[in-house]
């Protein structure tokens, strides 16, 4: 029996492309501690307010994170707190699989796993 799109598969297929990005999941585990200010996001990740701001409309986009203003400042949170569980589900999932996901010849490459320990 075939999978189509019909099956419901597109909203997850995005969920999972938004969350394929490297810089929108540093921004969502750093969002994940805590509220977040894009002067917090730049100077944490180390990211140009232009990428970060991009990365953060993205999220906003997909339902994932939202703001609040207080004064001049927008204040990051996350919408949806079962998001935290799909990131520790992903974690024990890398746990137990984390070398074959790195060395995967169409998603991950040497590099990746060599560089992984040292960050």
């Amino acid at each position: 029996m075939a999978i189509s799109r019909a099956d419901g598969l597109t909203p997850a297929v995005a969920l999972f492309r938004s969350l394929g990005d490297p810089t929108r999941l540093a921004i969502l585990r750093r969002i994940a501690s805590g509220e977040a200010r894009v002067v917090d996001l730049t100077s944490e990740l180390g990211l140009a307010q232009s990428t970060v701001s991009k990365h953060l409309a993205c999220l906003r986009d997909c339902g994932l994170i939202d703001y609040r203003v207080e004064g001049r400042q927008s204040f990051y949170a996350l919408t949806r707190p079962e998001l935290l569980d799909l990131l520790r589900s992903a974690e024990q999932v890398l746990a137990a699989t984390g070398a074959a996901v790195a060395l995967c010849p169409v998603y991950g490459t040497p590099a990746d796993s060599a560089t992984e320990g040292r960050a």
